[in-house]
């Protein structure tokens, strides 16, 4: 991947990761999701409205992964891989990565 797509990809991906962010924020503060290195959440503990909180964003994801891997002549994967890297670099302490099939607090 050209270093200008990474360059021109990052602001947009970061949009991505804005939706819903208050209700995110608490799942994610709580231990109930995390990110994954696909670009997408995963649930850790099964709790109330957490299902469709990963399925809403994750479908926006998606979406917006799919815009920009057309956009920039990328395969979906690439894009889904570079989001994942920059979701788990900004993850916060003390919130949770999926890294290797288990979850590990950063």
């Amino acid at each position: 991947m050209k270093t200008l797509q990474r360059i021109l990809l990052l602001p947009l991906l970061l949009l991505a990761f804005h939706a819903v962010a208050i209700e995110l924020d608490d799942a994610k503060a709580q231990g109930l999701v995390g990110e994954r290195v696909d670009g997408y959440l995963g649930i850790i503990k099964e709790a109330e409205g957490v299902s469709e909180l990963v399925d809403d964003i994750n479908g926006k994801r998606k979406s917006k992964y799919q815009q920009l891997a057309k956009q920039n002549n990328l395969e979906l994967a690439q894009v889904e891989a570079l989001a994942g890297k920059k979701a788990i670099e900004k993850t916060q302490a003390g919130h949770y990565v999926l890294l290797d099939g288990e979850w590990v607090k950063k």
